[in-house]
Parts: structure tokens; sequence; C-alpha cells
């Protein structure tokens, strides 16, 4: 039968409740294994009980006591040689419980320790004889982080205690967190320690802070100053998230703290159910555990009053307490005590007994000449050593005859890869009580570790339903992000998308470029088949233009029908009629090539378009100089014996027209056979539409033939202007001077004009260029004479332009 053994007690000032409590689940499993047939038969298990008071130096000193068997411990020395040591349950906190594993790991002393989370302890060449019952730090943080997803909290805050294991612990949380995408508003260290000031500060920054989710890595001793602080803020607008350091002690807050509490999210080791354990708990009576030192303080605590001994309270409660009278019954009353059996302090310490009892049943059932060590020796019962144990130990695979948990350990001494969600709910009686609402639970398939009842979860009073904690609202579709500057990833703006970019899901952080045929909708979340933009003959602005050009067509044609019908009159023979022939029928062509800009822009109407127009254009302009250089000659020709007599005729303006034509073909030549223009279609960054145009390939020849145009006009315009004051009657330098006026006039506006539109406005200008420029030759150059000729008949004989010519 286990006892309590008072000479290995080291007393504390207070006493505390959830550590007794995992004491009893000990006692109460090492009493369920005595009472095994199966297990262990033949032997009885024993234990000592060993009390740190929170302090390293204290824990340090007792594992010392526990290793030399003697109350005041003497380092290396085993003072008790009749004493068979199995191992150790405990510590709770990592804080304490690495100095221990330290030194228990030097003499091969196994430990197990149920609630020991620090990822540290996983190293086995620090602590090679150290394992636990609940996962370390590493899962822990990791769940965690995923955990904060799974709610779709952006923005949270860390409170950690201030030590090693606490520094040690909001790093690992805030890396995982911040993997995830999420960000950290605050990660700041408490200690019940801590002035009152410096607690008054960092109520503060928690008040100030937009975060509604805040994360605790610290016991309860160490978090409860900052609640009390919390209560006197009236901040009770913030969940709390307690990882598995978070083991609630009842009676240590208050029903005003408590109240803070409510809604709180423990993410705790797995819990077990063990109804025989309840019923244990209410069996317990300190007439009834005569041995149980500790029975009698625990009472005093449960009824808050004072069990006499020697006319004295254990506890040292008030003297207006009532004395305890042995009637009280557990039964009777709803205590937290009761309600949170199953939490890490009762059900880890019960599953560490049984890891022990099973690794001492393989020990004491290995067959001779079939063990584990050398020569296949098996360990002897009566002298079993702890580095024995340990090998046995590590290897347990075994499930509780009660709870059924299936428990071994893996190479780095850990033995759970599940978490409990819980939530703590505050009765109206001000008692409170844990709720598992979910688990996270790594031997599911992939992605369905977490599962939640969110049915079930009580948020505090601010909140029906899980609440928002982001810096900045999420982006809708059509938006991105932008990071605020000097701010996390989690502070943004959101800014739309440029035209021609989607985002079709929410907080994203760059725009999707729409496909080629495709443009973005008004919403800027979808990509929608664009249409695509050229100047049709389907549209009023294609036709208008396709109207005019035939009608300046007709036109041209009516006038060289006329000047044909009355090609012996002396105002069409006047000047070259043979170049007026010219003239007309390459303006008439000019007037055609417009209509090669309208249309769907194809690889042969893209070669034809620059070239045709370049070519035609030189051959027109080229006839004008032609004409006016032979009324140059023509004057400077009145003397018989003038030598430019031999320059009258056909063979010099038939010359000049071949020769400029010529090169302007060569310019074009060059252009199609090194980079000819070609059809593409082009997305613009401000159109919904999609431009079929034609690439003028090297722009350059296109610049270059388009120069020359310009020059050989302006070579034109300066012949005709010199010849402006030549006598009237056969001279029309005046016409052509002020036609190549209106020609130059045109194209040079042209070019910003080309330069600033695109599409199908592009070619309209150029289009509207040309057919105004060629219309600029016709009506200045021969509408005069047809005026004369339908007109003014009595005006078209030789002798009336004989006279004008003297009268001028």
């Amino acid at each position: 039968m286990a006892q309590f053994r008072p000479d290995h007690y080291m007393g504390v000032s207070r006493f505390h409740v959830g550590y007794y409590r995992g004491v009893l689940a000990m006692v109460y499993a090492i009493n369920e294994i005595n009472k095994n047939v199966h297990l262990l038969p033949n032997f009885t298990l024993g234990f000592d009980i060993f009390d740190s008071c929170f302090s390293e130096n204290q824990a340090i000193e007792t594992a010392l006591a526990f290793l030399s068997g003697i109350q005041k411990p003497i380092p290396n020395y085993i003072c008790n040689s009749a004493s068979m040591i199995a191992g150790i349950i405990g510590e709770f906190g990592s804080s304490l419980t690495i100095p221990v594993a330290r030194i228990l790991g030097v003499h091969h002393v196994t430990q197990i320790s149920p609630g020991a989370t620090q990822s540290t302890l996983s190293n086995k060449l620090q602590f090679p004889s150290f394992l636990r019952t609940v996962p370390s730090d590493k899962l822990q943080t990791y769940d965690l982080a995923q955990l904060i997803v799974y709610f779709g909290w952006t923005w949270v805050g860390v409170l950690a205690t201030d030590n090693d294991a606490g520094e040690t612990g909001s790093q690992s949380i805030k890396t995982e967190i911040l993997k995830t995408g999420s960000c950290i508003a605050f990660n700041e260290k408490i200690h019940v320690r801590y002035s009152t000031e410096k607690f008054s500060k960092l109520v503060e920054l928690v008040k100030k802070s937009s975060v509604n989710v805040i994360i605790v890595h610290s016991s309860e001793v160490h978090i409860k100053p900052l609640l009390q602080a919390f209560y006197v803020r009236n901040m009770s607008d913030k969940v709390l998230l307690f990882t598995a350091n978070f083991p609630l002690t009842p009676g240590l807050f208050t029903a005003e703290i408590l109240f803070l509490l409510n809604g709180t999210l423990v993410l705790s080791s797995p819990l077990g159910d063990m109804p025989s354990f309840r019923d244990y708990l209410y069996r317990l009576h300190p007439s009834t555990e005569p041995g149980d030192i500790f029975i009698r303080s625990y009472w005093e605590k449960i009824f808050t009053c004072n069990w006499p001994v020697n006319g004295k309270p254990i506890t040292g409660l008030t003297n207006t307490s009532a004395l305890c009278s042995g009637m009280e019954t557990l039964t009777q009353v709803s205590i937290p005590f009761i309600e949170m059996q199953d939490i890490i302090y009762s059900y880890h310490p019960y599953l560490a007994t049984y890891a022990f009892a099973n690794a001492l049943h393989n020990m004491a059932s290995c067959k001779s000449k079939a063990g584990p060590f050398q020569n296949n020796s098996c360990p002897k019962m009566k002298e079993i050593q702890p580095w024995q144990v340990m090998h046995y130990v590590k290897n347990v695979h075994y499930k509780t005859e009660v709870t059924e948990d299936d428990l071994s350990f893996d190479v780095n001494g850990d033995a759970m890869t599940v978490y409990d969600i819980t939530n703590m709910h505050i009765l109206p009686n001000g008692t409170f009580r844990f709720v598992r609402v979910g688990k996270i639970d790594h031997r599911a398939p992939p992605g369905q570790e977490i599962s939640i009842n969110m049915t079930i979860i009580m948020w505090n009073g601010k909140y029906t339903q899980v609440p928002r904690s982001v810096c900045s609202e999420g982006c809708s579709t059509g938006y991105r992000k932008i990071v605020k500057e000097g701010q996390p990833v989690c502070c943004f703006n959101c800014i739309p998308c440029s035209n021609g970019e989607i985002s079709n899901q929410t907080d994203s952080d760059n725009c999707l470029i729409c496909p080629v045929n495709e443009w973005s909708n008004d919403e800027r979340d979808k990509c929608i088949p664009t249409s695509i933009e050229f100047l049709s003959y389907d549209e009023p602005l294609g036709i208008s233009l396709a109207v005019i050009a035939m009608f300046l067509l007709i036109l041209t044609t009516v006038v060289l029908i006329i000047f044909i019908k009355y090609r012996g009159t002396p105002v069409v023979k006047a000047n070259n009629r043979e170049m007026s022939y010219l003239l007309l029928f390459g303006l008439k062509l000019c007037f055609l090539c417009s209509l090669v800009f309208i249309g769907y822009p194809v690889r042969v109407t893209c070669i034809l378009r620059q070239t045709i127009f370049s070519i035609v254009f030189s051959m027109s302009v080229s006839s004008v100089l032609a004409k006016t250089i032979t009324v140059v000659i023509a004057f400077k020709v009145t003397h018989p014996n003038s030598k430019l007599k031999q320059w009258v005729g056909l063979e010099i303006p038939t010359s000049i027209v071949t020769l400029f034509s010529l090169i302007q073909t060569v310019i074009c030549t060059l252009w199609l056979s090194t980079s000819p223009p070609f059809p593409e279609l082009k997305t613009t960054s401000v159109s919904k539409k999609i431009i079929a145009e034609c690439n003028e390939g090297q722009r350059t020849f296109f610049y270059c033939s388009l120069g020359y145009l310009c020059l050989l006009a302006m070579v034109c315009f300066i012949a005709a202007f010199l010849a402006r004051k030549l006598p009237d009657s056969f001279n029309e330098a005046k016409h052509i001077t002020f036609s190549m006026l209106v020609f130059l006039s045109v194209w040079f506006s042209f070019i910003p004009a080309y330069l600033s539109t695109q599409g199908k406005y592009m070619v309209a200008v150029e289009i509207f260029a040309i057919l105004s420029s060629t219309a600029g030759l016709l009506f200045c150059i021969f509408l005069g004479k047809c005026y004369i000729i339908l007109l003014r008949p009595k005006q078209n004989t030789k002798k009336h332009l004989m006279v004008k010519g003297k009268l001028s």
C-alpha cells in the first residue's frame, strides 16, 4: 500500500491544490497497479514525495536528496543501499525540470515529466534519461501557429514568462507564427516579481494595441498579477490563448479575475477521462487517510475552514474561518477541483506511473538468455540499476486498462503527438470548468489534423462568434495588398488592380495579368474576352473616311476626264499637259491607297500600306516638281538662241519623276527586305480592347520615307516660290506654291498627332493626312483651271492668256 513519507517532504508556505491533485493521480495509479494481478504480480510499488517549492535551487537539492537516499543530500553518495530506485515522475514546469534532468542524466536515472514541454529536453545528448508524456514545445508552437491560421487571426500578441523557458518558447512561437504569414503585435515578458509600475506599462501597451487575441506562454503564478491589472483597467475584451504551460489551480484566482478568463482557449496536453479516479476523489477524507500529510490542508482549501491540530489551523487561514467539522462531503458541492480532474495535473502523472509499471513488468518478465543486455542477460530485480530501468522505459509500449490510451516514447523521449483544445467556462456560481472543444492530431490524414466543434465554444462577453484579430481588414477581390511603410506585412492598405490585371482571391499580395486575348472587368476580379479594335468599314469613322476617299477619287476622275476632253485648249496645254495627266493619275492612286488602311490588318495590307503610300505620293510630288521646273525652263527660253531650248520637252519632267520616285522605291525596297511591316495584336494599359494594327517593323525606314517625302515637297515649294513672279499667262507656280504649303502643313501636323494616338484613331489620322494633303494638291492646282474650262470658256483662248500676260 502506498504511503506518504513526511520525512521526505520539503514543506512550503502555500499549499498548491494542482500539484496535490497530481500526487493523488500517481497514488491512485499505484494503488490500481498494486491491485492488478496481471501487472507486476508479487511486486508492490511505493513512492517518496519531494517538493521543489517553485525554486531551481530547491529542485536541485531534492534531486540530490533522492539520489543520496537521505533528507540532507550528499552529492555522489548513496546512503540507503536498500533503496531500489526505479525513477522519478516530475517536474511539471520546464524551468525546474531542466536542472533536475541534467543531474539525473549523469546517473542514468529515468525521469518522466507529466508537464515539461520545452523542446530542449528532447536533446538526448544533454538529457539522456529524460522522457515525458506531453508533446514538446516544438510541436506545440507549430500547432499553435496552425490554430491561429484556423481561426483566421493574423495579428496577435505574445506574453511569456521572463526566464529561459519563456524566452525560448516565445521566440519559437513568434517564428512559427511568422512562417504562416501572421504577425506579432508585441512580444512582452511577465514575471510575478515585476513591479506594479512595470505591470501598468504593460497593461497600457496591451490596451492601446489593436490585437484582440493574446497568446500566453506562462504559468498561472506569473500571469496572475497581470490579470489583476487587467481587471483594474476593465480590460475584458481580449481573448486569451494559453499554451500547455498553463494548468489552472482552483482557488488561486479571485472571482473577478476568473471573469476575465471566461472564454479562454487552452492548447493543452491530451486529456483522459478517469471515472474511477473521480470516485476516488469523492471518497477522500482526513480520517480515512491518516498517512496523507496533505489531506487536511486540502480539506481547508476546499471548504474554507480551519482543521485544528493542537488548536492551530494547518494552512494559516483567517481566524474568522469556521473550524472544519469533518462532516463535510465532496459530493454535496460543485468543486472546481473535481471538475478539473482530467487536466494535466491528474492525467499525465497517471500515464507516467503506468509507464514505469509496465517497464518494470517487462523487466520482471525477461526470459533467461533472451535479455537485452550483455550476453543476452536479464536484470536482477533485487539489484536493478537505473540504466536498466531507463532501457525498458524507453522501449515500453502499453495501453492502460482504464483509459485504453496507447503510449510509447520516440527516440527523443516524447510520447504524444496530440493536443486537446479546451475552452474555459465560468459558471454563474463563480465556479469554472474546462470543456474540450477540439483537438489537433498529427496522426490524422493531411488537412484534417485540426478538428473543432465551433458551436460549443464560449467566447467572452464581447463576442458571440469567432473574434476578429487583424491589423488591417482583408482586401476583397479586385484589390491587392501594399504593406504600410515601417509596419509588419499584416498591416497594409488595399489598392485596386491596374487595368488588365485581376485578383480573384481575397487578401492577394499581387494581381494577375490577364492573357493576351482577355481584359479585366470593372470589378477587377476576372478576365473577360476582349474585343479587337481596328478601323473597319462597319463603323461610322471608317465609312466616313471611305466615302470621302471615294468622292475625292471620283472628283479626280472627273477632272482627268475634263482635261482629256479639253486637251486641245490653251489652259490644258499650258505647263505640260502630260504631267497634268500623270499628276491626276497619281492623285487617284493616293486616294485609293487610303482605302488600304481601312479593314482588319493582314500581312499583305500591312506591307502595302506605307510602301504604296510613300511611292505614290513621291510620284505625285515629283510630278508637281516637274511641272514647276517645266514652267521655269519655259519662261527662260524666251530667246531663240538660248541653250535651255534643248531641255524643253518631256525628257526633263519624265526624268525628274522617274528619279525621285526611284529613290523612294529604293527606301521602301530596303525596308521590305530588312524589316517589313507585319500585323500584330497589341494590348494597352488604358484600354479594355486589343488593338489589331500593323507593326511598322524598323520604324527608321518609316520615318525616312516620310522625311524624304516632306523634303521633296519642300524642294518643290521652294522652286515654285522662286517662280511665282513669272508672267501669269502660263504660269501656275503660285498655285503650286500654295498647294505645297498646304501639303507641308498637313504632314508637319500629322507627326505629333500620329504619335499621340493609338489604335484605329492613329490609322484615321494618317488617312486624314493622306486625303487632306491630296485634296489640297487637287484643289489648288486644278480647281481654277476647271472653273475656266467649264464656266469661263471665253478665257480659255490663247489670245486671252497672251493679253493677260501683257497686262500683268
